[in-house]
């Protein structure tokens, strides 16, 4: 037996929230996954989506806690390999100089 019209409209009324959610947060995960190889902030975007899913799915809320957990190691990571180009940049420097100046006397 087929669903009556006016049964089919108090479903929408009653979903309309989780559809709202659902169809806002897919499109920001995709765009955030499309951001990953595209110029653009793929990870913020990314988390974004999985909060915005988060509210009313459980699996959302797990892939939102392992997303940021991934942000966070990347951004230690790129912070200590600037770290490390920085450091490794002023020792060329400073060997540079001393390397003029001892010619220069």
């Amino acid at each position: 037996m087929a669903p009556k019209p006016l049964d089919v409209i108090r479903f929408i009324g009653r979903s309309a929230k989780r559809i709202a959610v659902s169809v806002v947060g897919a499109a920001f995960v995709l765009a955030g996954i499309a951001m990953l190889v595209l110029p653009g902030p793929g990870l913020i975007v990314l988390v974004i989506g999985f909060a915005i899913l988060g509210t009313e799915y459980a699996w959302a809320a797990t892939a939102l806690v392992r997303s940021k957990r991934m942000a966070e190691s990347a951004g230690r990571m790129a912070k200590g390999a600037a770290g490390k180009a920085g450091s490794a940049a002023k020792s060329g420097i400073g060997a540079a100089g001393r390397a003029v100046t001892r010619k220069d006397r």
